[in-house]
């Protein structure tokens, strides 16, 4: 009786929907493909040769095909334009955000806001990672992908 129980039920329940189950983000480029510069999330990672603590929110930017970037400094949200001219050619304009005090993060943020007033050219290196540069010095800041439309 168990047995034909079983065997009328488990049909049944193969049929039942599936429950929603939030997924991560995930880096869905091809293996050994390079991230686009736009429309990826670059969290940044180094800034002027140094590691970047972890704040209360990642230091971020998103550049938009529109010629728009948002993010966040690790304290306040951000956004402004920039222009993508030649290759590996990248300039930013002004940068607005909100202006709230924060314990941690104002660094990280204070730098990045200097970095990209100072940003000429960029770089996406073999290992998937954004380099931004002046000139020929080393790199200003550093950025990985975190997940890719």
């Amino acid at each position: 009786m168990k047995r034909l129980l079983i065997t009328l039920l488990l049909p049944l329940a193969a049929c039942a929907p599936a429950r929603d189950i939030p997924m991560p983000p995930s880096d869905n480029r091809a293996e050994g493909s390079t991230p686009a510069l736009t429309e990826t999330y670059w969290k940044l990672v180094e800034l002027r040769g140094q590691p970047v603590k972890t704040a209360r929110k990642d230091a971020y930017m998103v550049l938009k095909t529109n010629g728009d970037v948002q993010g966040n400094g690790g304290c306040n949200g951000m956004g402004g334009t920039y222009t993508h001219t030649a290759p590996n050619r990248l300039a930013f304009g002004p940068m607005i955000g909100t202006m709230m005090a924060c314990a941690e993060g104002m660094d990280t943020e204070q730098g990045l806001h200097a970095v990209l007033e100072q940003t000429d050219s960029y770089v996406i290196g073999d290992d998937g990672k954004l380099q931004l540069l002046k000139a020929r010095m080393a790199p200003l800041a550093k950025f990985e992908a975190v997940y890719l439309p």
